[in-house]
């Protein structure tokens, strides 16, 4: 240790965004992160991760919240750490590509409200779908994080796609396209304590930006990946408060204070301070408990280490064989599951390629390999989502744009170029509703659940009582009304 020079670790805190996110279905409200924020600025964290991901539409669709007032309140509380969010390169925070005037709008909206980093990534780490929001962050003077999805076809890094030169190459060509940091985003816990090792130690060598690693518990690995990233230089990790930790969010942020105490990496955090905001996180959980996934006694998913398959992904399938009556073929769908994603060019499994992968497994076990299509796909393989780690077959190509509305040859450019400007449009379709382009953005990017929150905002329509916030009285008077109801059982039983 004596002969390691010092490098204090920098920690990115996602307890506000992918934290919940990953545990309570993104469903913490802003009231209850205003208590929290002030003593989140004055811990000392590198940023904190408040937006993006699934909080935007979560915050209008469920909670009837502007996401874009989250931002503005908490930057007020907290002027001191720098604001993060998550990017979906050309999807922003939505679920399509859209046309660059609407990523020039919604970047710089975002710059403007506060957000000082973009984490961007893609889902198939096409750097193409990064091209406008890399130009638009540098224009209004942000950070821009490039972002490499980390993804395996084998148990281990390796193989004849995600191997070591595949993540250099990547890591070369995003810090020429003018990345301020790269981050290695390992989004299903998947990445092996010694492979974390090599892959630092290699994209220091490569490239001279900072390295961020992000990951998640799922599977169990993720501190110890962590401690051996750290071993090889890595610059910065994400962790989240214990209580919104572990389970398939990042891990905890109290314990890798402790486990780096005296060594070179020390952050030097206040552990007394995190454990009080832990606390203060503990007292309004019951208010979320709905949305935690109690079904298993473990809080991490073993199996992925097998299957590599993300849990929403799995909950997907589930749902779309339960519909078909078929449950009983999940083993079968589970056998095809890798054939189907080496027809479509092994993207990494993230959204939206989980979805369009799993549904295509689904389909294929049900009514025979690629005799039923989803439109997805056909997108898909078009070429609409980007290039994919691999070449497509030729023969899975035919298959699948057979009769396919907008040609049979894929596509070859950016896939944002295909798209007409919709900037103006969306103002006219919102004229007397929004009343700016924040306004005019949430319904651009989510058209029927953004118009109707809009008139809850507005008061044009009443909000309606299943997005409204539940207090802990509320959670108190369930209690009272199981224990009631308990006790009643009990008595007819006796």
């Amino acid at each position: 240790m004596d002969k390691i020079p010092k490098k204090p670790i920098k920690i990115t805190d996602t307890t506000l965004r992918d934290g919940h996110q990953s545990t309570l279905a993104t469903r913490m409200r802003t009231e209850d992160m205003i208590p929290i924020a002030e003593g989140l600025d004055k811990v000392g964290f590198h940023s904190v991760e408040m937006w993006g991901g699934a909080t935007f539409d979560v915050a209008h669709r469920f909670l009837g919240e502007d996401p874009w007032e989250r931002v503005k309140v908490l930057k007020k509380l907290m002027p001191r750490t720098p604001f993060q969010m998550l990017l979906r390169g050309q999807n922003l925070v939505a679920y399509r590509n859209h046309p660059d005037d609407l990523v020039e709008a919604f970047v710089e909206k975002s710059a403007e409200v506060g957000i000082d980093i973009f984490r961007c990534f893609d889902a198939v780490n096409d750097e193409r779908n990064f091209e406008t929001a890399f130009k638009v962050i540098k224009k209004v003077g942000k950070h821009i994080q490039g972002t490499i999805c980390y993804s395996l076809t084998e148990r281990r890094m390796g193989g004849p796609v995600y191997n070591l030169s595949y993540y250099l190459e990547k890591a070369k060509r995003l810090e020429g396209m003018g990345a301020d940091s790269l981050c290695i985003k390992d989004m299903a816990g998947l990445l092996a304590p010694y492979d974390a090792y090599e892959l630092v130690k290699a994209l220091k060598k490569t490239v001279k930006l900072p390295i961020q690693l992000h990951t998640h518990y799922t599977s169990g690995m993720a501190s110890m990946t962590y401690l051996k990233a750290i071993e090889a230089g890595v610059d910065i990790i994400d962790t989240a408060l214990a209580p919104f930790a572990l389970r398939s969010s990042q891990p905890a942020v109290e314990p890798m204070v402790v486990a780096l105490e005296g060594t070179p990496w020390d952050p030097k955090l206040d552990l007394d301070k995190l454990l009080k905001l832990g606390d203060y996180i503990e007292s309004i959980a019951p208010k979320y408990r709905e949305f935690l996934d109690t079904t298993k006694m473990a809080v991490i998913d073993t199996s992925v280490l097998k299957h590599q398959i993300p849990g929403g992904m799995i909950s997907n399938m589930v749902s779309q064989l339960k519909q078909q009556k078929a449950l009983n073929r999940l083993d079968e769908v589970y056998s095809e599951l890798p054939q189907t994603r080496k027809d479509l060019g092994y993207p990494p499994l993230v959204t939206p390629t989980s979805q369009i992968v799993g549904v295509q497994a689904v389909l294929n076990v049900l009514f025979g390999r690629y005799k039923m299509l989803s439109k997805e796909t056909q997108d898909y393989v078009y070429g609409l989502y980007g290039r994919p780690p691999v070449s497509i077959p030729d023969e899975i190509k035919k298959l699948v744009l057979k009769g396919y509305k907008r040609g049979k040859e894929p596509i070859s450019c950016r896939p944002a170029d295909l798209i007409e400007p919709e900037m103006e449009k969306v103002k006219k379709e919102t004229e007397g509703l929004a009343k700016g382009v924040c306004d005019t953005l949430i319904y651009a990017l989510f058209p029927q659940t953004g118009k109707e929150f809009l008139k809850w905002k507005y008061g044009l329509e009443p909000m309606p009582d299943k997005v409204k916030p539940k207090t802990l009285e509320d959670v108190k008077k369930e209690d009272e009304a199981l224990a009631k109801a308990k006790a009643e059982a009990q008595k007819k039983t006796a």
